[in-house]
């Protein structure tokens, strides 16, 4: 792997870039406090700004690691925060990393989503040198498949009690791919 940390990238109409202290506003407005966006996620909304300003604070240390993948999702045109975009569960050996990311639902539909999915895995692929980037989605959200397949990604099937909730149930998750040397690179 060649970690290049969290550096900022630019489509046509976004800027991915690290978390600020001065976002944890943006966040908390945009998607923190939305049970709506937080319905499929491993967290509950954050129930005050404080809760985010911590989350975002724990963000901006996090970047200190060269391994740590993590962008906010900033329209152009807007200009402030409205997603998140993260790498996890890296297997170095292995070549491999999962992805995750959420946003703000004012945003939904309009093909933002997948337009920073494929900029994070052009770069993982062709800057960091992963050869598997992975993804899943609770089976109740399958508008998360949508994105990581508009993302490139290949269904390759169903993980029973994948995860817990949280609310401690486990539940179902659809697991999508990408490979670099097999699959269309974007």
């Amino acid at each position: 792997m060649n970690h290049k940390g969290t550096i900022e990238l630019q489509t046509e109409r976004l800027i991915l870039r690290r978390f600020r202290q001065d976002d944890a506003q943006d966040v908390f407005d945009n998607w923190a406090n939305d049970k709506d966006v937080t319905k499929h996620l491993s967290w509950t909304p954050h129930g005050n700004v404080e809760a985010t300003k911590q989350y975002v604070v724990a963000c901006v240390e996090r970047y200190e690691k060269e391994s740590v993948y993590h962008w906010a999702i900033v329209p152009k045109e807007y200009g402030k925060v409205i997603g998140s975009i993260e790498v996890m569960n890296v297997s170095e050996i292995n070549g491999r990393c999962e992805v995750g990311y959420c946003m703000s639902k004012r945003y939904w539909n309009k093909g933002i989503m997948s337009e920073a999915l494929k900029a994070a895995v052009r770069f993982l692929f062709d800057e960091v040198g992963f050869n598997r980037i992975q993804a899943v989605h609770h089976i109740e959200n399958p508008a998360s498949g949508k994105v990581m397949q508009k993302a490139g990604m290949k269904y390759e099937g169903r993980l029973k009690q994948y995860l817990a909730n949280k609310c401690g149930d486990f539940v179902d998750c659809d697991i999508y791919a990408i490979v670099k040397h097999r699959d269309e690179v974007l």
